[in-house]
């Protein structure tokens, strides 16, 4: 994909900058200034991640319409690979996601967990742990990585509760001759970044998430290959890695060296950088692309004056700041009429809530450096980055064009009929008896609203001109993912301390 190059002047006239200045602004919508709830978004935001528990539910559950489910995960096998996320609203465990909804939790609460107050902040350490205590069952011989759960095809050919599940639940690996750089790149990745969290809370813990994140990382690095090759008839087209696993192996490294301070993952960066294209799409950020991440994440060493063999990153993240800004003409990130990040594809929320949150993190990486960002003859200041960052969350929370919230139990309007099994469904309380395969589709097809609240979902949102269908069917505006809500976890907390 080609570089954006928006560090020349040509690239940000001053028609751009008056359009950036209008969107921010609100020009054309009465934005409530300091009108939202941040700490209740937050607190909702971090309760999604209950819903979407597999495994034995804990006795402190709070969404409990949720129930004990997929509790023979991994006996095919002959392994213990119960626990973790359903990533969306199926009931397949994808490793992928899952592992990139780990990361970005943990460095939400590494770089704001300070701004979510004592029970949220224990709210979020809790699922970061929901994720890791799977990830650790996944990866718990060496050489082998357990990255799925669950057949797609007979999974997405029913729609019944997690807790009625009786599709195959085949438990997919990569190994020596099958390899996975990238799901297993993540893994270590979210892993490593974990320990971070754990590291004065549990050390002993931290130290099993370190040491299972270094043989993970060197299982990935020795033997290079896609999932997507090894695996393509499982994880083809649900989470098919489009991308490459270069960025994965670089991510991982990324995340071993901020967590280990090990000179060796410093030089394996700067000696990969060229290899495996640490310049590549640095707008893009997600669970198939890393690359943003990359860079957002290396220049904070730059910017502390730690590391001037990184300075590429940091390069790469200005470039990064510059080709979000509103109004340069490119095609690789757009607005909506009112305002909202848009990317071709599914789910757009994941771009929103994933390329805010870089927003948010570089602003206050420049900021401790007393930096800012050119953009041709505009300087991007921190306090600007902010405002854009704000800008999308306030978007998601209602002020948009709509009026609606795309969260799940946030407002007054908010979406009712999302795509996702257990919310649409009675619940075991209110309809005791199974549910079978095809049994469910009456209730995936009703006009009414879901009678399970998901609190704290934000679905996949409006289209390129903010228009929303609230319909189960539109699974790509109406399904809420783990990786939406990650990212969103670390921006709530920001702005609930700084309204």
């Amino acid at each position: 994909m080609a570089r954006n190059s928006c560090h020349l002047p040509a690239c940000f006239p001053a028609a751009a900058l008056f359009l950036l200045l209008l969107l921010l602004a609100g020009d054309h919508l009465r934005l409530s200034a300091a009108g939202h709830d941040y700490h209740d978004a937050l607190r909702k935001s971090i309760l999604f991640f209950e819903g979407q528990r597999s495994g034995r539910l804990p006795t402190d559950q709070r969404v409990r319409w949720r129930k004990n489910s997929a509790l023979h995960d991994g006996a095919s096998a002959g392994v213990d690979l119960t626990g973790g996320y359903y990533d969306a609203g199926d009931n397949i465990k994808f490793g992928f996601p899952m592992a990139f909804t780990t990361t970005l939790l943990s460095w939400s609460v590494i770089d704001f967990g300070r701004n979510m107050g004592g029970g949220e902040l224990g709210n979020a350490v809790r699922a970061v742990k929901w994720g890791t205590d799977y990830l650790l069952k996944a990866t718990a011989h060496d050489g082998v990585v357990y990255v799925q759960v669950g057949d797609p095809l007979s999974d997405h050919n029913c729609w019944e509760r997690p807790e009625d599940m009786d599709t195959l639940r085949t438990a997919y690996r990569i190994d020596a001759n099958h390899p996975g750089s990238d799901v297993a790149g993540e893994t270590a990745a979210a892993l490593a970044a974990a320990s971070i969290v754990f590291r004065s809370r549990n050390p002993a813990y931290s130290r099993l998430l370190l040491d299972r994140a270094i043989k993970v990382f060197e299982f990935a690095d020795r033997h290079r290959g896609a999932y997507s090759s090894s695996l393509n008839y499982a994880v083809c087209p649900f989470y098919c890695d489009v991308n490459g696993y270069q960025d994965e192996l670089l991510w991982g490294a990324a995340w071993l060296h901020k967590a280990t301070r090990r000179r060796e993952y410093r030089e394996y960066i700067v000696r990969n950088e060229v290899v495996l294209r640490a310049g590549d799409s640095i707008n893009e950020f997600g669970w198939d692309n890393k690359h943003a991440g990359i860079n957002v994440l290396l220049s904070k060493e730059v910017l502390m004056g730690r590391a001037n063999d990184l300075k590429q990153f940091q390069i790469n993240a200005d470039a990064f700041i510059c080709s979000l800004l509103p109004g340069i003409s490119h095609t690789q990130v757009q607005y909506s009429p009112g305002g909202l990040i848009f990317k071709a594809g599914g789910s757009n929320m994941q771009h929103v809530t994933s390329l805010s949150f870089l927003l948010l993190a570089y602003s206050n990486y420049l900021s401790h450096a007393n930096h800012a960002v050119t953009c041709g003859d505009t300087s991007a200041s921190p306090a600007l980055l902010k405002r854009l960052a704000r800008r999308q969350v306030d978007y998601i929370l209602g002020d948009n064009p709509l009026r609606i919230s795309y969260m799940v139990g946030y407002g007054p309007h908010y979406p009712q009929r999302i795509h996702h099994r257990a919310s649409s469904l009675p619940s075991v309380d209110a309809h005791p008896a199974r549910i079978a395969c095809k049994a469910g589709s009456r209730y995936y097809m009703s006009p009414n609203p879901n009678p399970n609240i998901l609190v704290g979902a934000v679905v996949g949102g409006p289209n390129s001109s903010d228009a929303f269908p609230d319909s189960r069917p539109y699974f790509q505006e109406s399904e809420p993912t783990t990786y939406i809500n990650a990212p969103l976890v670390g921006l709530l907390a920001y702005f609930s301390a700084h309204p």
